[in-house]
């Protein structure tokens, strides 16, 4: 009798927890649903995005645990899965269901850059560099091809590199503006120090993708550089 006392007082723990944390979750729906996204702090929505993939268990924790390990929403979406498989409790269909986050952040972007005057929607361009780039744990060097409206062409990752530095050949940016079409050329790369701060190497290879490009007038309109902290523009900064 003491056995089965105990067993029905353990099954009523569990009951009174899962109560507590379905609660929890119906509360941060209706929190999100009728105050907005900026009622929702960054764990709170990480929590949001785990519920479907983690339906039986109070994802609080894990949410407290990813924020700590990487430092924000956005850079916990941005993690490696690899990073990501080695905070405990995070599995793959955790980990797929950040990266679908990801994608759509990214594919929403680009959808405010595409058909449109870019340099018309500066403002836009940003925020999808942003998105796409700045937590990357690599440097890329992404190019952005405009025809002669300024509209956006093609959106190509070039290159791909190491942790501080990527390999940029100013030939083979021209040649694949030209297979294009293109008349003019957005350069973009991450910092993943976090410091969009041009180096002299930056503006070395910048200058020469110019060099390049002009006599055979293709204008490069500018170079941004993204990291965590902000972003760096060449223009901005009469570096071009």
């Amino acid at each position: 009798m003491a056995g089965k006392g105990n067993s029905t007082a353990h099954t009523e723990g569990l009951d009174e927890a899962t109560a507590h944390y379905h609660g929890h979750r119906e509360r941060l729906r209706a929190r999100l649903r009728n105050a907005g996204p900026d009622a929702v702090s960054d764990y709170e929505l990480l929590e949001l995005v785990l519920f479907r993939a983690i339906p039986q268990r109070d994802v609080k924790p894990l949410a407290k645990d990813l924020i700590a390990k990487f430092g924000s929403f956005a850079e916990v979406l941005a993690a490696p899965r690899a990073r990501l498989k080695e905070v405990k409790g995070v599995g793959p269909a955790a980990i797929d269901e950040l990266k679908i986050v990801q994608a759509a952040a990214a594919r929403m972007a680009r959808g405010q850059v595409s058909k449109r005057t870019v340099l018309s929607s500066w403002s836009s361009v940003l925020d999808y560099c942003r998105t796409t780039m700045a937590y990357e744990d690599k440097e890329q060097f992404r190019l952005l091809f405009l025809d002669k409206r300024n509209q956006l062409i093609a959106d190509e990752v070039q290159q791909k590199g190491t942790v501080d530095h990527t390999p940029v050949y100013p030939r083979e940016v021209v040649k694949r503006a030209l297979e294009l079409s293109a008349t003019a050329l957005i350069l973009v790369h991450n910092h993943p120090s976090g410091d969009p701060t041009p180096s002299r190497a930056d503006i070395q290879m910048t200058q020469s993708i110019v060099d390049v490009a002009k006599p055979l007038g293709i204008a490069v309109h500018d170079h941004i550089i993204v990291g965590k902290e902000g972003h760096a523009s060449f223009k901005g900064l009469k570096l071009i």
